[in-house]
């Protein structure tokens, strides 16, 4: 047995090409069916934050350099 793919025949090559496919298939279909919807419907509702009034941000122990 020969564990370099370098020198593995075209068989070789072709079963991992396929397995490669059907794990990349099984990790799609899996994340497609785990998707979670909470009432069927495909919109989302959004919310929305309001901006208040200004706010001076100011510290008394700061240092005045001139």
């Amino acid at each position: 047995m020969n564990h370099s793919i370098y020198s593995a025949d075209r068989s070789t090559h072709l079963k991992i090409v396929v397995v490669a496919l059907v794990a990349g298939i099984a990790v799609a279909g899996f994340g497609i069916s785990a998707r979670t919807t909470s009432d069927g419907s495909t919109t989302q509702a959004t919310h929305v934050i309001k901006a208040g009034k200004p706010v001076a941000v100011t510290s008394s122990d700061a240092s005045v350099v001139r």
